[in-house]
């Protein structure tokens, strides 16, 4: 592998991993994927121009490579040092506990499209699968007793819990007449969270296009019969008018039904295992540790 090649590869990381970055920082908002890099960029052109005043590419990926590029390395390496590790010692992680994880990630911010969610679903499954194999590795040789892990779920399995949630939106009015008007410009093609903005008399979602969020069943935030409504619903669809139980007309958008997810003892055991070890030495989450195990080479030595 060329050293050009390994940083165009960081490159593109970095850009991916910034993405994932923007949407960690803006909890329940809607985000703008940044762009993957181009592959045909002209390495002989310039990469932006101010008032005529040309960055040229290498300009660009010097500075990329200084501020970045030894820590994007880094953490390419780690995962490739954990994962080997993993399989070598045939560590496995639950899916179902990555999948609980991931759900919860995608709990903390707003409304994504198909992509996005396929996009950042892929990425997420990769580092929790990192993450807890490392843990895993850490504490291979700490030793629990089963009494201990046992108490232990008893006292918290409700945390191990996810309900099945709903992520909605929805437009408030005073009356039936506007909400059926609201409803023929949905119909005609307008867009919801612009008419949110427009017509809602709810003022703490207007300013987010009506979005509501994550609920579950027996949240006591969710306006009543809006999870009933939600179910009668596909997932990206919204309802026609409705009454509401204070006697306004609200409008609502289901855009998707995240399932619940649960665990028996047996599945979970070895979770709490690794979490009561993780207690008891307190260690930095590092893979220096297992370095030295592994034939490293890299451009920074």
């Amino acid at each position: 592998m060329t050293r050009k090649f390994l940083w165009g590869l960081i490159i593109c990381l970095l850009i991916t991993n910034l993405t994932t970055l923007a949407i960690w920082m803006n909890e329940k908002k809607i985000t703008s994927p940044v762009e993957p890099l181009n592959g045909n960029v002209d390495e002989k052109r310039s990469v932006a121009t101010v008032n005529g005043r040309e960055i040229s590419y290498n300009t660009w990926v010097s500075k990329l490579q200084e501020q970045y590029g030894e820590k994007v390395l880094r953490d390419m390496m780690d995962k490739q040092i954990v994962f080997q590790l993993a399989e070598d010692q045939g560590i496995e992680i639950s899916q179902n506990l990555i999948n609980r994880e991931v759900s919860l990630l995608f709990t903390m911010y707003g409304v994504l499209s198909s992509e996005e969610i396929k996009e950042n679903e892929a990425a997420w499954e990769e580092d929790v699968r990192y993450r807890l194999s490392l843990e895993e590795l850490l504490t291979a040789d700490i030793s629990i007793d089963n009494s201990e892990i046992m108490d232990y779920y008893e006292d918290n399995r409700q945390q191990y819990e996810f309900d099945e949630s709903i992520q909605v939106s929805h437009i408030v009015v005073n009356d039936l007449e506007t909400g059926n008007k609201v409803y023929e410009e949905l119909e005609d093609g307008a867009s919801f969270q612009a008419l949110a903005r427009e017509y809602t008399i709810d003022e703490n979602s207007r300013s987010d296009g009506g979005y509501l969020g994550f609920f579950t069943e027996n949240n006591d935030y969710l306006p009543a019969r809006y999870y009933e409504k939600a179910m009668e619903m596909k997932e990206d669809s919204y309802s026609e008018p409705f009454r509401t139980a204070s006697g306004e007309v609200a409008i609502l958008y289901f855009h998707r039904l995240l399932p619940s997810i649960t665990f028996s003892y047996d599945e979970i055991k070895y979770h709490i295992k690794r979490e009561l070890a993780l207690e008891q030495i307190k260690p930095t989450i590092t893979t220096d540790p297992f370095w030295d195990e592994m034939d490293v080479e890299w451009i920074y030595e």
